[in-house]
C-alpha cells in the first residue's frame, strides 16, 4: 500500500487554489499595539465603542442588548456607510446615559426611553441643531420586519442628513 507524503504548500500555490474555486481568502486585521504586545486600554462600561468630539453620528442603545442584537445594528450600521459604522455607542441603563454623551450632528436613538434619557443629558441647543432619528428596540428590530422596515428608513433619513451637513 502506497501512502502519499502530504508536503506543506507554499502561500502562492494556495492563494492560486483558492481563487480558482472561487474562494476569497480573509486575513484576520491586528493593530500594530497588538502585535508588540502592548496592552489596549478597555473602552469605559458604558461605551460600546470609542467616542470623539464633534463626532458624526452617536448610537443611543439600550444596555443589556444581546449578542444577536449588538451584531444585526453592527450590521445595518456597516450598511449604512462609513460614519454609521464608526459611530459611537453609548448604552442607557435605568433611564440614565452611562456616558457624557459627545456633541454630534445626528444621534440614532433605540427605542423611547433612550430618547427621553438623550434629552435629559443634552443642553437644549445641541438639540436643536442635531439630527435625531428614533428607531424600535433592538429586541424588536430583531424579531419584527415593520421594525426592520423603520430602522432602514431612519439609516436612509440619517445617511442623507450627514451627507448634506458634509457639503
Amino acid at each position: 500500500m502506497n501512502a502519499s507524503v502530504r508536503e506543506p504548500v507554499d502561500a502562492s500555490h494556495r492563494e492560486r487554489v483558492l481563487r480558482a474555486l472561487g474562494v476569497t481568502p480573509w486575513v484576520r486585521r491586528a493593530s500594530a499595539n497588538r502585535l508588540v504586545g502592548v496592552a489596549q486600554p478597555e473602552p469605559a462600561p458604558g461605551i460600546v465603542a470609542g467616542t470623539s468630539a464633534g463626532a458624526d453620528c452617536v448610537v443611543i442603545l439600550p444596555a443589556g442588548c444581546s449578542t444577536r442584537e449588538l451584531d444585526l445594528l453592527g450590521r445595518a450600521l456597516s450598511a449604512g456607510g462609513t460614519s454609521l459604522a464608526r459611530a459611537a455607542r453609548i448604552t442607557v441603563s435605568d433611564g440614565q446615559l452611562a456616558a457624557d454623551v459627545p456633541g454630534a450632528r445626528a444621534y440614532l436613538v433605540f427605542g423611547e426611553a433612550q430618547a427621553h434619557a438623550l434629552g435629559r443629558k443634552l443642553p437644549a441647543a445641541a438639540l436643536h441643531r442635531a439630527q435625531i432619528v428614533l428607531a424600535d428596540e433592538p429586541a424588536l428590530v430583531l424579531t419584527r420586519a415593520d421594525a426592520k422596515r423603520r430602522l432602514w428608513s431612519a439609516l436612509r433619513s440619517l445617511r442623507r442628513a450627514l451627507a448634506a451637513a458634509g457639503d
